[in-house]
């Protein structure tokens, strides 16, 4: 059993995240987002500029679930935010902000399965289930299977403490779950995940999978840090400079598949896909290397 935690402890917890970089929110004791004021009700105000529907509000309540997480002090401790603090049960965090994705096992049967083919990272127990964190962000999805969800990018999840074990990084057999999984709701047009950077796509590169996955992960987060505006401008310069790191490789380098994860991290920030797909190929061409990026994994 859990015990109940104070309005005030729960706000501690959260300024000792944003001072780690952690975007926070308050959850309800459902666990779930506080609802939209009646300025934000039925997303009237065209939801936050961060969102997949792409907004310009700057409500200062915590509205719009995660969108509505930030790594400002000022805000976590403002008059508006204080109702919801009363009031929380929990503090909520966005993965895809921190540059973690959280997969979250919802039962026992999950765990076993979880234990079986992903391989070890940082676990945070769950009042069911588990909490497996790796480093780097992908496209959330919910039901990849039975009690499987994946909490990353336009995703909240409780922060439950720091977990035991080394995180690892994101490996394709968990950016690969969501493949064949169509969310509800999902249009034709709704981006869908690309294969993550391996060596097996890139032969012909000079580099090492840890250099490459490191540099990724760095332009990911700078993209993914412009919540409010100019993530699209970020991405062309991501894939300017890590496109000028290959130029002198014979190649493959498998900078498509950089490429498309630039692409999903601007788009997880509420750039429309072929914005993004733009500003990625015209990077990629500033740096020499013109190659489209359009193609879906």
């Amino acid at each position: 059993m859990m015990r109940n935690i104070s309005a005030s402890e729960h706000l501690h917890q959260a300024l000792e995240l944003v001072a780690l970089g952690v975007p926070v929110l308050p959850l309800r004791e459902s666990k779930g987002p506080f609802g939209n004021c009646a300025a934000c009700a039925k997303n009237v105000c065209g939801g936050r500029p961060n969102m997949k529907s792409a907004g310009t509000c700057s409500c200062p309540r915590p509205c719009h679930g995660w969108a509505a997480a930030t790594t400002s002090a000022d805000v976590v401790t403002s008059a508006a935010w204080a109702a919801a603090w009363q009031r929380a049960g929990v503090v909520g965090y966005h993965p895809g902000g921190a540059g973690v994705t959280v997969v979250d096992l919802d039962d026992a049967d999950a765990v076993a399965w979880a234990r079986e083919t992903l391989p070890a990272t940082r676990t945070v127990a769950t009042t069911r289930g588990q909490h497996w964190i790796y480093l780097g962000t992908m496209q959330s999805a919910n039901g990849v299977r039975p009690g499987v969800d994946i909490k990353s990018l336009m995703a909240y999840a409780r922060w439950l403490g720091r977990g035991e074990g080394r995180m690892i990084r994101l490996p394709e057999t968990v950016t690969a779950l969501p493949r064949h999984v169509v969310p509800a709701g999902a249009v034709a047009s709704s981006p869908m995940p690309r294969a993550a950077w391996t060596r097996a796509v890139a032969s012909g590169c000079r580099h090492t999978e840890r250099y490459v996955r490191t540099g990724l992960d760095k332009g990911v987060a700078m993209v993914t840090g412009h919540r409010e505006q100019g993530a699209a401008s970020q991405a062309f310069g991501v894939a300017r400079f890590l496109g000028s790191l290959h130029q002198e490789c014979p190649g493959p380098c498998g900078l498509e598949t950089l490429g498309g994860e630039i692409v999903a991290a601007a788009v997880g920030v509420g750039v429309p896909e072929p914005y993004a797909v733009r500003a990625v190929d015209r990077g990629f061409a500033e740096a020499g290397i013109p190659m489209p990026t359009t193609q879906m994994a």
